[in-house]
């Protein structure tokens, strides 16, 4: 598992439990439930580099719908509707993508 020694398996199945009805994502209470909230912005980094499937430097609309399956495969996708909040709340510059930087800062918003 890519988080393996970042975050608790425990805390990866809870935060993906109460994230697993369609329409019920929130990114500020996913990480937090899985432990990404309150990590080192080197943690962080190594954690944008998971999600970052491309390895673009970028976490594209594509990678947002797959999020919560960075944490379990046997995971749901995104809605569109919870995409492209979640993409809203991070894509500060409004490229229509979260970079490195933007995701820290979303993480610890």
């Amino acid at each position: 598992m890519a988080f393996k020694g970042m975050l608790k398996d425990e805390d990866i199945a809870a935060a993906l439990k109460h994230s697993a009805a369609a329409e019920s994502f929130n990114h500020k209470e996913f990480f937090a439930k899985v432990g990404l909230t309150g990590k080192s912005a080197e943690d962080l980094k190594k954690a944008f580099y998971f999600v970052d499937q491309d390895k673009s430097g970028f976490i594209e609309e594509d990678e947002l719908k797959l999020f919560l399956q960075t944490f379990s495969a046997g995971a749901r996708a995104l809605t569109e509707k919870e995409t492209k909040a979640f993409l809203a709340a991070g894509d500060v510059d409004g490229d229509g993508m979260i970079g490195v930087d933007e995701f820290v800062t979303l993480v610890n918003a």
